[in-house]
């Protein structure tokens, strides 16, 4: 059986493209599908349709709770089919099965319903103090959409990462142009025939499959998109910062992490060992804000650290649709040999492999792009293995003497996405994530995705929050009217500059 080929969605209509790409397994090499391959005109067409769709009102001036009701309608829609998607998604990213179904799909649903709920809870209008001195007022404070999103998002965690951004922006009213990574788009496109099929109006939800150079480029640049939200990785964040300046548009970036994962003294190992192996490992350690860096009391890292290399022997690498497997491939050939060069360079800056450091062979790891999971010992925070981020299955683990030390190494990075904290007694390790420059930190847990706390980063890992009470603000503009209530000119306050009328 030939595989699927997927077309782009542009004002309502699904459009081909004289060129296609495939998609093909990580695990593999299968082809999954081909993809119409997006052009800049393609682009214009996405964004002039959402443009038009915005200034007809046909999406905005829809009541919060019809909105809500078209994302509560796409969640149920997802539900029905949640094991084919996370078939899907795992076939095309290589994320497990068992992530794919629970995370990827699962979450992006609770997600859709939380904003859907919010939407209809929002303050889209309210009247504000009224104004008694110098002169009576009257004021009305509103949020309105900005107009034109470009979502563009990237192929690690995608639908969920897509459903933060769209969803926030279709619920506030906004119109929306959504490109997702090259690598995974199959999600993205299965979800624009949800919102198909739910009945969203042309022009409202758009996706432009394609590179990010040229389409992204074009899309975060455009003059008529308003705002950018974007995910992907700090130095194509930086660009888009740049690009939206001219324009001078809202700009939303979830970027790069190296989250510090700081094992205390009193923790209990049996929890903290797994608690580390899933900070690190969990999607295959594709994640911002994974936990890469273990930061180990002394007192205890020998302990620490042999019973982390003997429950990381445990772990399966192998296919992902297979629920024993607990790591998969990484995304491509690409990815692979980048894993591979960070894994050189450690070792010649004289980091120890203590558990894997390569890319297994034989059998079906003789196709797709597999790394295995990686566990380095004797580093130093100023090495690239604990600086950089590697976006694979690989470890480090670093001492430290004091908790005061534990912190400032945990601070020294120019990331701030994520960081976690281990120990027995509660109070003293919540102090210590208090101290900790992250925007997300776990105690005694990570990868606490919920969609009533915001996700984002401090310093180098991005701009804004996902997600959250506030995650309409996000996407709307806050406008302030004020009615006179002042009665005759005499009593006006202008009447300060043009005087008061003879009599």
């Amino acid at each position: 059986m030939s595989a699927p080929h997927y077309q782009q969605f542009i004002n309502g209509e699904w459009v081909d493209s004289a060129e296609h790409y495939e998609i093909r397994s990580p695990a593999s090499n299968e082809l999954i599908a081909t993809v119409a391959k997006g052009t800049t005109g393609d682009v214009d067409a996405a964004v002039a349709a959402a443009k038009a769709a915005h200034a007809s009102g046909v999406w905005r001036n829809t009541p919060p709770e019809a909105r809500a009701d078209l994302l509560n309608a796409v969640a149920g829609r997802l539900g029905e089919r949640l094991e084919e998607l996370a078939a899907l998604q795992t076939r095309e990213n290589g994320a497990t099965i068992r992530v794919t179904g629970a995370l990827h799909i699962g979450l992006s649903i609770a997600q859709l319903q939380y904003l859907a709920e919010l939407a209809k809870s929002y303050e889209f209008e309210s009247a504000g103090p009224d104004i008694t001195a110098p002169l009576p007022a009257q004021g009305i404070l509103r949020r309105e959409p900005l107009g034109v999103v470009a979502a563009i998002v990237p192929w690690n965690i995608p639908l969920l990462v897509i459903v933060w951004k769209i969803a926030p922006a279709l619920a506030a009213g906004n119109t929306v142009v959504l490109k997702p990574d090259e690598h995974a788009p199959l999600l993205a496109l299965e979800l624009a025939k949800e919102f198909e099929a739910a009945g969203v109006p042309a022009g409202v939800l758009n996706v432009v499959t394609g590179d990010g150079e040229p389409v992204g480029a074009h899309l975060s640049s455009h003059p008529d998109v308003r705002k950018v939200a974007f995910t992907g990785s700090t130095v194509v964040g930086k660009e888009i910062l740049r690009a939206s300046a001219d324009t001078v548009k809202r700009v939303t970036l979830e970027l790069g992490g190296k989250g510090p994962n700081i094992i205390l003294d009193d923790a209990d190992l049996s929890v903290a060992v797994d608690g580390a192996l899933y900070a690190g490992l969990a999607n295959n350690g594709q994640a911002c804000e994974a936990g890469t860096r273990i930061l180990v009391a002394n007192s205890i890292k020998e302990e620490f650290t042999a019973k982390l290399i003997e429950r990381a022997k445990t772990l399966t690498l192998g296919d992902p649709l297979d629920l024993a497997t607990d790591v998969g491939p990484v995304i491509s050939s690409t990815q692979k040999e980048r894993i591979l060069s960070f894994l050189d360079t450690a070792v010649q800056q004289g980091a120890t492999v203590a558990l894997g450091g390569g890319s297994p062979a034989g059998g079906h790891y003789d196709v797709g792009n597999w790394i295995e999971p990686t566990i380095f010992t004797d580093v130093t925070n100023d090495m690239q293995i604990a600086r950089e981020e590697v976006f694979g299955p690989v470890l480090v683990v670093i001492g430290y003497d004091s908790v005061e030390q534990a912190i400032e190494i945990a601070n020294d990075t120019h990331y701030g996405l994520s960081a976690g904290v281990w120990g027995r007694d509660e109070a003293r390790a919540t102090d210590v994530a208090r101290k900790i420059d992250a925007g997300m930190v776990y105690v005694n847990d990570w990868h606490v995705i919920n969609p009533m706390y915001p996700f984002g980063g401090y310093k180098q890992s991005g701009l804004g929050r996902e997600g959250g009470p506030d995650a309409l603000d996000e996407y709307t503009e806050h406008k302030y009217i004020s009615i006179d209530r002042a009665g005759p000119i005499q009593n006006r306050a202008f009447a300060l500059v043009v005087g008061t009328p003879p009599a």
